[in-house]
């Protein structure tokens, strides 16, 4: 028997043993990271700045072929009647078209510049937009498993009193109803978390590491009351001014440059070109062969030029209205992000000031009177229910803040 003891408490020594051994384990395999890192890892990883980066390549690779004249024709000729001869004919356009030419190559490298800008602005909102979600889900966890173990705690005291006859079967059934959907919300959570996870990590090229953030969001909140004044006392009140940075307007302007420049290539191809032979124009006994010739050709093919024309001109149209669509687009999304960051500031302010402190002493007051038994049972669960309801709600008005100050940065270009 005295052995058998031992051999129990070897093995509980064991079991514990091993457990702690896991836990260092499960501490490694989660990765903490901060939203700085996260950001710059992701602007060196993204496919789509990637993208971006080929396609300047390609329109300053287009640049340095921008001085490109017609093939030349090499020609077999007669000119006395006696045998063939070759010779070579060059077309060269006047060089004003060339300039239109790198004028427009450079406007397609600044294009390029400006959607690379773009394509930087959206990846670092998804990126943000991606750690706040981790840290909402993970706050909510937290919260959560707070709620889950004071409920199993009552669940246990409801049970006893249950046996010693002091609650009715009513409470019993209540309160385990409780413990079990805050334990299904808090399964919920989790599932939620690991979502997030995967979606931080997928931007990071990580997808399957075990990210965490490096945060607490409910710890944000009086900070982000102060950042969040700062900035929306700081906005000018013209649309057109807050938006003069904005990455996406700033393209569409570069896009409208672009077709005029091309307009401005179409006129100077109907210029006249200059050509320039090389060929043998002399008998056999001639001292001097070959000799050069000189000519011009005429676009006399109006229809062709004015086709081009008539396209780059409504291309350029195109370009402006696409300009005036997306300043009232982001002008519309701007009011809308403004009008929600102050909605969310005023109802911050409210829970850092009085609904959290309210909620703390709700859930504190509710359970010593209910121990000393001046309060029911119904109202303990409501009160509980109650303070969690606020706690809750005010970690979804940190989560709603940030993102209309992420989606109000972006449009603003920061």
């Amino acid at each position: 028997m005295k052995y058998l003891k031992m051999t129990c408490a070897a093995q509980g020594l064991l079991v514990l043993a091993l457990l702690l051994g896991l836990l260092p384990e499960a501490a490694r395999a989660q990765t903490a990271i901060s939203l700085d890192s996260a950001e710059a890892l992701t602007l060196r990883r993204h496919p789509r700045l990637r993208q971006s980066e080929r396609e300047i390549e390609e329109q300053r690779a287009l640049k340095r072929g921008s001085f490109a004249p017609a093939n030349p024709d090499f020609l077999f000729s007669a000119p006395t009647g006696e045998r063939w001869a070759p010779g070579v004919v060059q077309t060269i356009d006047l060089p004003n078209v060339y300039r239109r030419q790198r004028q427009v190559a450079e406007a397609g490298i600044t294009l390029a510049e400006r959607n690379r800008e773009v394509s930087r602005a959206s990846v670092l909102r998804d990126t943000r937009l991606a750690y706040l979600s981790l840290q909402f889900a993970e706050a909510q966890v937290r919260q959560l498993t707070y709620q889950d173990s004071l409920f199993r705690a009552l669940r246990v005291a409801t049970e006893r009193l249950f046996a010693a006859g002091e609650v009715t079967s009513l409470q019993r059934i209540s309160t385990d109803a409780e413990a079990r959907q805050v334990s299904v919300q808090l399964q919920q959570a989790t599932a939620d978390r690991q979502a997030a996870q995967r979606r931080l990590g997928l931007l990071l090229g990580q997808p399957t590491a075990a990210l965490t953030t490096s945060t607490d969001l409910r710890r944000s909140g009086p900070e982000l009351v102060q950042t969040g004044g700062a900035l929306l006392s700081s906005l000018p009140a013209e649309d057109s001014t807050a938006l003069v940075r904005s990455p996406t307007l700033a393209a569409a302007t570069q896009n409208v440059a672009l077709s005029q420049s091309g307009i401005s290539l179409v006129r100077a191809r109907r210029t006249p070109a200059m050509t320039v032979g090389y060929q043998n124009q002399a008998f056999e006994n001639s001292a001097l062969k070959y000799r050069f010739q000189f000519g011009v050709s005429v676009p006399i093919w109006f229809w062709t030029y004015r086709s081009q024309l008539q396209a780059a001109t409504a291309r350029s149209q195109a370009a402006g209205y696409q300009l005036q669509t997306q300043r009232l687009e982001l002008s519309t999304l701007y009011q809308q992000s403004l009008a929600d960051t102050r909605k969310f500031s005023a109802s911050l302010g409210y829970y850092e000031q009085t609904g959290v402190p309210q909620s703390r002493a709700i859930i504190s007051q509710s359970q010593r009177l209910f121990k000393a038994g001046e309060i029911s049972y119904l109202v303990l669960i409501q009160s509980l229910n109650q303070a969690f309801t606020i706690q809750n709600t005010y970690l979804t008005t940190i989560r709603d803040y940030r993102q209309a100050l992420i989606e109000l940065n972006y449009l603003r270009g920061e």
